[in-house]
């Protein structure tokens, strides 16, 4: 359908047959009837038409290919606290840039980044990684928490204090029992170990019960804290921190040129900054 009057389509017939010097339609009572020409001239038109919807359907993929993907590795901890945050902003402030979320634990993330499949993922306490590339963001402190604590919780606890407490604890992999016990063999101290757990959600389990104690950093209780079922204090003399790392393939990453993409991660840094606040700094 070309949307053209039949008497303005005729006269640009008429114009095409007097340019080319040949009669291309055989008019007659009956109609129309196109002349040998008019049939050649018709196949060619076909081909031409084709041609102009392929270069459109190249183009639009040609648009579509250049869309960039961000593949972000964060923990669950961090997954949870930003939530919406990590990819709404994104769409509003760089939509031809898809976001990828990848929410691992360490250990995956780590191998994710290792064969290219991540651009760049959030880890704490990562060590130096054959190929890798770390920068460390933010310093969290470690907290002494208990079952709603009677003090306020910005009051500290010397760590040799806190070791006499009954202390529910972690897997010996984790990060956060290394950094404990770590520190109480260099000062001499024991730890009065009264449960090992290797889940999270049962570790606070046992704490909201008020039977043991933990150390963790604030924003694995973020949402206890708020609802007032956990109280936590810093812990002092000496402090407790855990250092949150960007970690990026040591190749060259594309998408990290782009300085949208820059400023989007600056930005999530930022956001979980002011969550974990006051028990958390940027570096």
């Amino acid at each position: 359908m070309l949307n053209v009057a039949q008497p303005a389509l005729g006269s640009q017939i008429r114009q095409l047959e007097g340019e080319l010097g040949v009669e291309l339609l055989v008019r007659h009572s009956r109609g129309i009837t196109p002349t040998p020409a008019g049939e050649l001239l018709y196949s060619h038109a076909q081909h031409i038409l084709d041609d102009v919807d392929q270069a459109a359907r190249e183009v639009r993929a040609l648009k579509a290919a250049k869309r960039i993907e961000l593949r972000l590795g964060v923990s669950r901890t961090m997954a949870l606290l930003l939530g919406h945050d990590l990819l709404t902003d994104a769409r509003r402030t760089m939509p031809d840039v898809t976001v990828r979320v990848v929410e691992e634990r360490a250990p995956a993330l780590l191998h994710a980044l290792e064969e290219g499949q991540l651009d760049v993922a959030f880890l704490n306490n990562v060590g130096e990684w054959l190929g890798l590339e770390r920068k460390a963001v933010l310093e969290e402190d470690l907290l002494f928490v208990t079952a709603q604590a009677q003090e306020e919780q910005e009051e500290s606890i010397g760590f040799a204090e806190a070791l006499q407490y009954d202390l529910v604890i972690g897997s010996e992999r984790g990060i956060l029992r290394h950094i404990v016990e770590s520190e109480a063999r260099r000062l001499g101290l024991d730890i009065r170990i009264a449960q090992e757990v290797h889940s999270l959600a049962s570790i606070k389990a046992v704490v909201s019960a008020g039977t043991a104690a933990m150390i963790v950093p604030y924003s694995l209780i973020a949402n206890e804290i708020r609802a007032g079922t956990l109280g936590a204090r810093r812990i002092v003399r000496p402090a407790l921190t855990r250092t949150l790392f960007m970690v990026r393939p040591h190749a060259h990453v594309p998408v990290l040129d782009d300085e949208r993409v820059v400023r989007h991660i600056e930005k999530l840094t930022n956001a979980y900054l002011s969550i974990v606040s006051p028990w958390a700094r940027l570096i």
